[in-house]
């Protein structure tokens, strides 16, 4: 299927932020259910050794670092889990719906301006799709110079049964109509394994990983 170029709902600046709030809680819904975190977390498995310190771009309501934040107590291992999202909206949501026992540090701004701080991994979920051709290609870039350990993409897979499936799954879970909307567009705005290929071509990096993951996930990484 071709891929689309529309804007998404959510990234509306006028969306309100009980709206906002409220699709991201949904998602977040659809995340459990589609086991979103689960090659992120299989990645951290193969990546880390030791204490780590983490950025995770995009981070919406916080839900992927709260799964690293358990995922590392399970396996008593020290972190520093630190998100950068760019919309001003999402740090009061993830602040809201995380245990502050967790210390997770939920930032606001471009995760460029990072760039000097040091990085153990860097990851990243449902974020690229919603980049242009540039942003995606100096994100690619950016987690290839910073992150020591690694670093992981988690993403959709454009795919015609996972587009016209998806609208069921929406309808089951109730969620808001925002979300039923956006969860299709998503898809059609993603990728597959060729396109990525070549934006990792484009990006000079030759050695990362394209996997699918089910259900319907495109996952892209690199470990040192």
């Amino acid at each position: 299927m071709k891929r689309s170029l529309a804007d998404e709902q959510m990234d509306a600046a006028d969306l309100p932020a009980n709206v906002y709030a409220q699709v991201l809680a949904d998602l977040d819904r659809v995340n459990r259910v589609t086991m979103a975190a689960r090659p992120t977390l299989a990645f951290l498995d193969r990546a880390v050794t030791g204490p780590f310190r983490l950025l995770d771009v995009g981070y919406g309501d916080g839900g992927m670092l709260r799964q690293v934040a358990h995922w590392a107590k399970r396996r008593g291992m020290a972190c520093e889990l630190v998100g950068i999202d760019l919309n001003p909206r999402s740090q009061a949501v993830a602040q809201a719906r995380t245990d502050p026992a967790m210390a997770i540090d939920y930032r606001t701004g471009d995760y460029a301006a990072l760039a000097h701080e040091p990085w153990d991994i860097l990851i990243s979920s449902l974020v690229t799709h919603h980049m242009d051709d540039a942003e995606r290609l100096a994100f690619l870039r950016f987690m290839e110079d910073q992150a020591r350990m690694g670093w992981f993409v988690n993403d959709l897979h454009r795919h015609g049964f996972a587009y016209h499936g998806y609208p069921w799954l929406a309808r089951l879970l109730r969620v808001h109509p925002i979300v039923r909307a956006d969860g299709q567009l998503s898809i059609a705005r993603s990728f597959v394994a060729a396109e990525w290929r070549a934006m990792l071509d484009a990006a000079h990096i030759g050695d990362a990983r394209i996997a699918r993951v089910f259900p319907f996930r495109l996952c892209v990484s690199r470990r040192r």
